[in-house]
């Protein structure tokens, strides 16, 4: 996309803004809700992300810590099991401990800038599957354009979810969902995480799949002609693999 047009100032908060996310964080009818990060790191780490100086390897850096404080957020309501095994603890004590059923977790990151938010993910929830579906925002039409999908042939998991960094229109997270849905999830088994959102983006997305939940880090108001969030954080994927003209250009290996 072109960047050199002069990017739109970021819109100061409102009361309407603000009317318009609590209406997206009550839940629909259908199980859906909408999430934001109230984590004082998540906001000083998005700050730091959006700042176009930032070089390449802080950005793929923060984008990590930014998914690993929504992943513990997003994670809160895994199916939790008894083990069918005693244990002993260091004094001798022997328990029955719980344990996450990590094998029905799934992870699909958007490919390509989710693939940054996985081994965050991993971190927590370490069995967790990793299921790549291949997706890119077509320049002009800005609508989503899949490429790969690499989903086994039946469903093997219970919770599946989005990774991608950023939400602006909402077309790919839409097509995601759309895939993930034939494939045979319900909705209320998907969630998609991301670091920032468009406060229409979010709108278009509960409107297509009402059943969906999101955690986010933080709520942007704006989109510009080119259907960039504003102030948002640019290309994220190019930002993250050097791939573009999207900021400071470091010198340093």
């Amino acid at each position: 996309m072109n960047t050199a047009t002069t990017p739109a100032p970021a819109a100061p908060a409102t009361k309407h803004h603000a009317a318009d996310l609590a209406a997206l964080a009550t839940p629909t009818s259908s199980g859906g809700r909408v999430f934001v990060s109230a984590h004082p790191l998540v906001a000083h780490k998005v700050r730091l992300l959006r700042d176009r100086t930032t070089p390449a390897p802080q950005v793929r850096a923060l984008v990590r810590e930014i998914a690993n404080l929504l992943g513990y957020e997003a994670t809160a309501a895994l199916r939790v099991v008894e083990e069918q095994k005693t244990r002993t603890t260091p004094v001798g004590a022997e328990f029955v401990g719980a344990k996450v059923d990590a094998d029905r977790v799934g992870l699909v990151p958007v490919m390509r800038s989710g693939n940054a938010m996985v081994e965050a993910f991993l971190d927590l929830v370490p069995m967790a599957r990793v299921l790549h579906v291949g997706l890119f925002r077509e320049k002009a039409t800005l609508q989503p354009v899949e490429y790969y999908n690499k989903l086994p042939s039946t469903v093997n998991i219970s919770t599946a979810l989005i990774l991608d960094p950023l939400l602006a229109t909402a077309g790919t997270a839409i097509a995601t969902v759309s895939i993930l849905k034939d494939w045979g999830l319900a909705g209320t088994q998907i969630k998609l995480v991301c670091a920032v959102a468009s406060q229409a983006g979010l709108a278009h997305l509960r409107e297509a799949h009402p059943d969906v939940t999101v955690h986010v880090g933080v709520v942007d108001a704006g989109l510009d002609d080119h259907g960039y969030v504003v102030p948002g954080v640019g290309d994220v994927g190019d930002r993250l693999y050097r791939t573009g003209n999207h900021g400071h250009d470091e010198d340093d290996v």
